[in-house]
């Protein structure tokens, strides 16, 4: 968040003295599939405007009535487990104890409180701080308090912690990020880790290293902010092709590259570009974390996040993330191994021609494996069988400009004789 706006100088006025500390991994045994949920930041920002826009600003109301909407509109059903907190949600100081607390206007009932009216939704809540001296909206940081504000966040009952890197020193991310793993395993608490980790040490060209971000956070940020913009999604696809071998090697169960929020429901996505970053986030076997107004979100936006047969394939137990196997012509072929020898195919479109664009390809070329001759392809947004094909057999999709087509393949060893 806010990489802009990272100000080198002001992380140098807070460094503080620090030493290299025998590195302990996150043993907390959650989030083996990507997590699902709501995150309050790309729609809602840092609105703490309650007297103007008490609908919108980040409040115990606006936070309740997505709860509210979570547990019965079929989200929380679907997977969408988590709803998170993210900046400005708290006050611009600590109390006599050094202990973070939410601002008493916006939350006057506290955190604890939000959480018990979650759980008792059978929701779970989320929560935001930065490995720095301030968060990205110049609140508390968890520098010099990260054992107290990891055992806050325990006692309070959270179950996921994003942790942002505003404000720090990126060459000693690779000591701060992993004490707030060993503050995390401390308290018994398994709370999902959320780092911005690699995000931060890539804006000044440090190599990340995922063997150790891999053993410290559940998942990831590794690249910019997510913007309302079909421009911006294509951005994060175009850095998960270059990147791909690497960010393939480093993904797996209970750690996830991160290529941050979904923008379905807003205003910037076509009803086809929606369905497109819904399906390449589940290739990628992303984090699915909405932000939105689920208020008053379109009956295509809702459909297009509950749509099991694609939730299923981000989902998938194998947790391999899915490779860029052709690329011409504007169309780009994305495909994902599955449990069971299955695989998971995106064709997307970024053609702006104004008519389907006729792909030609078969089974071999998108990149399914040669285990068995034949394969059932379905349609996960028709929700259509399309046929048994041979895997050098001619296929044919129509993919909709700016947007996607994205089908299951599944063994068919008895097809053809």
């Amino acid at each position: 968040m806010f990489g802009k706006f990272y100000d080198m100088r002001l992380a140098l006025v807070f460094s503080t003295a620090w030493f290299f500390v025998e590195v302990q991994s996150l043993d907390n045994g959650v989030a083996l599939t990507p997590p699902m949920g709501w995150i309050v930041w790309e729609r809602f920002r840092c609105n703490v405007d309650c007297v103007e826009d008490p609908d919108n600003c980040i409040s115990e109301k606006l936070f309740k009535d997505t709860i509210d909407r979570i547990a019965s509109d079929g989200y929380r059903d679907a997977g969408y487990q988590y709803v998170n907190l993210d900046d400005c949600w708290m006050s611009h100081e600590r109390d006599v104890a050094g202990r973070l607390y939410a601002n008493e206007t916006r939350f006057p009932n506290g955190i604890k409180a939000l959480v018990e009216y979650a759980n008792s939704k059978g929701v779970k809540l989320g929560i935001y701080e930065d490995v720095g001296p301030l968060t990205c909206a110049f609140y508390p940081g968890s520098l010099g308090h990260i054992e107290t504000d990891a055992q806050t966040f325990a006692d309070w009952g959270i179950d996921y912690l994003k942790f942002d890197g505003c404000f720090s020193l990126p060459w000693r991310m690779d000591h701060d990020y992993p004490e707030m793993t060993r503050a995390l395993n401390k308290t018994g608490r398994p709370i999902v880790f959320s780092c911005e980790w690699p995000l931060y040490q890539s804006e000044v060209l440090i190599k990340p290293n995922y063997t150790l971000i891999g053993e410290s956070c559940n998942l990831w940020r590794n690249f910019d902010d997510i913007q309302d913009s079909w421009e911006s999604v294509l951005s994060v696809i175009d850095y998960y092709a270059k990147e791909q071998d690497t960010l393939i090697a480093a993904s797996g169960p209970g750690r996830w590259n991160d290529p941050d929020m979904l923008l379905v429901g807003d205003f910037g996505l076509s009803y086809d570009q929606s369905k497109a970053q819904m399906a390449m986030w589940s290739i990628f076997a992303a984090p699915l974390m909405m932000s939105n107004d689920l208020r008053t979100i379109s009956p295509q936006a809702r459909d297009i996040l509950l749509n099991k047969e694609v939730i299923a394939i981000d989902q998938d137990p194998l947790g391999k993330m899915g490779r860029q196997v052709i690329t011409r012509y504007g169309i780009e072929v994305w495909t994902r191994p599955l449990t069971d020898n299955n695989y998971a195919s995106v064709m997307l479109s970024r053609r702006t021609d104004g008519r389907p664009y006729s792909l030609r390809t078969t089974l071999r070329a998108m990149g399914v494996g040669d285990k068995f001759k034949a394969y059932a392809l379905r349609d996960l947004f028709l929700h259509q069988d399309v046929g048994v094909f041979l895997l050098d057999e001619a296929l044919h999709f129509l993919v909709n400009p700016t947007g996607v087509v994205m089908v299951r393949a599944s063994p068919a060893p008895k097809a053809h004789g």
